[in-house]
């Protein structure tokens, strides 16, 4: 018996193949959006609460708004595109990974309440992560 290679596809046709797909995309989209629209809001008086510098939260509250923008474009498209799912995919894990090690390596001198807030977060965006994986296998 002849085997039949097939070239794997780039997109996801079905809507009901994507329903997990855009629904994890569209979670963490409206969970990235509202994650930075708080860092913006206080960014200047983090410092005291969360350890955090302004400095560094402006930029990663802006990232995380065209993150997001960009989260809802590839969920709402008819086709959804796989590359751009597993390079949402590669950005949160590298989110996570950066979370981790910025408690570890002691980056900044992060108070109580922005230790447990990186950790919430960051478990969070590995839960977004994981529904997309499992999105994108289904589909």
């Amino acid at each position: 018996m002849a085997a039949i290679a097939t070239a794997p596809t780039t997109t996801v046709n079905s809507d009901a193949e994507a329903k997990l797909l855009r629904f994890a995309l569209k979670l963490d989209a409206i969970a990235s959006g509202a994650i930075s629209l708080a860092l913006l809001a206080v960014a200047a008086i983090s410092g005291s609460m969360f350890g955090l510098p302004a400095a560094f939260l402006v930029p990663v509250g802006a990232f995380l708004v065209v993150f997001a923008a960009d989260l809802l474009y590839v969920a709402t498209r008819p086709v959804v595109n796989r590359a751009a799912v597993i390079a949402v995919m590669v950005v949160n894990v590298a989110w996570v990974a950066a979370s981790v090690e910025m408690l570890i390596a002691g980056w900044f001198p992060v108070a109580g309440l922005g230790a447990a807030f990186v950790i919430v977060q960051a478990a969070g965006v590995a839960g977004f992560t994981g529904l997309q994986f499992a999105g994108l296998r289904k589909a």
